[in-house]
């Protein structure tokens, strides 16, 4: 029996992405579904705020549902600090509070325990997770699945996106705004699992040892769940900074040898990068644009990314090339992405 290679896991889920995406809008559209039910009793419960809770890759998928819930729904959000719950047993006042808590095992204590306790407190409670048999599950009042199916790689990749999907699918359908742009996903995920730009970059990388990452809006939680990503895959020291707050004093670690990875969609967020560019540009970075075709054309290198998806569904694709570049980094430094050292699928913190 041959023995496997290093990296089959990630490069495996990374491939899988458009059939999760497929899977998450098939539940996503059938009558009477787990979906259509929660956007129901939202609808009927009409929070005045939302807080979300999640912790690592999940915790990138609740900032994006942050920005979700704020420019789609008008209400104010939030992320928890989940100690002040499961340390120093606050006992806030959480009536009219949605608490969403995003996990892919469902099995974190502190985001069980949280989660029980904000419902005690009040809130009305929605697990979003990859087991609907996982005590998040079970703690909360509604549940969500991702529809990731197992995911045996440490480093999670498809279970991200598949959150960032529902999370989408979720705020839309609770608007009543239809899901019909959603549809274009899966066929964009198949070009972005597709491309053979990763690979240049990858070498260009390689013996990086530090470099930032930066986005504005919708696509920061794509810049830190990429620092993640190589943080953990590579052992390298990656920092992600919103391209707005790069600028009030971090520009300052900028040079020609920390290169920098730009996430500009296109839209009002890509736009808003236009002076972080220039002034990187202006401090002779190395930058990686990871941009559709046409943004972002001073860029040293760029790692493609589909056009024609609006900004918000956006971040479900940009992360692909930059997880496969975690992949190739890890690799090419004699590393196995499968089982960083260390690290385990299910973080217990409390």
């Amino acid at each position: 029996m041959s023995t496997p290679t290093r990296g089959h896991l990630v490069r495996s889920e990374i491939a899988e992405q458009p059939a999760v995406a497929e899977r998450v809008l098939s539940a996503a559209t059938s009558a009477g579904g787990e979906l259509t039910r929660v956007a129901a009793r939202l609808r009927e419960a009409a929070p005045r705020t939302v807080l979300l809770t999640a912790r690592g890759t999940s915790d990138h998928a609740a900032l994006y549902a942050k920005y979700l819930v704020e420019v789609g729904l008008g209400l104010p959000a939030g992320l928890t600090s989940t100690s002040t719950l499961t340390v120093y047993g606050a006992t806030p006042d959480l009536t009219g509070v949605l608490w969403i808590a995003v996990s892919q095992s469902g099995g974190s204590p502190d985001l069980v325990e949280s989660t029980a306790a904000a419902r005690r407190a009040g809130a009305l409670t929605l697990a979003v997770t990859n087991d609907p048999a996982s005590p998040l599950a079970a703690a909360a009042e509604l549940h969500l699945d991702v529809h990731a199916g197992p995911e045996l790689a440490v480093a999670a990749t498809k279970s991200y996106t598949a959150q960032l999907l529902t999370l989408w699918l979720l705020i839309t359908t609770w608007r009543g705004a239809g899901t019909t742009p959603a549809h274009d996903v899966p066929g964009a995920l198949e070009r972005a699992v597709a491309t053979d730009d990763v690979a240049p970059v990858a070498t260009r990388y390689r013996f990086v040892d530090r470099l930032v990452l930066t986005a504005r809006g919708y696509s920061y939680p794509t810049a830190r769940e990429a620092a993640l990503k190589l943080m953990e895959t590579s052992y390298l020291s990656a920092q992600a900074f919103s391209a707005a707050d790069l600028m009030h004093g971090p520009l300052a670690v900028v040079d020609a040898d920390r290169p920098v990875i730009a996430v500009v969609p296109d839209g009002p967020g890509g736009r808003a990068m236009t002076p972080v560019l220039d002034a990187l540009r202006q401090r002779g970075a190395d930058v990686c644009a990871v941009a559709p075709d046409g943004l972002a054309p001073d860029a040293t290198v760029r790692l493609a990314v589909p056009g024609g998806i609006r900004e918000d569904l956006a971040p479900i694709v940009q992360i692909v090339p930059l997880q496969r570049l975690a992949l190739e980094m890890a690799l090419a430094r004699g590393l196995d992405p499968d089982a960083p050292r260390g690290l385990r699928k299910v973080t217990e913190t409390r």
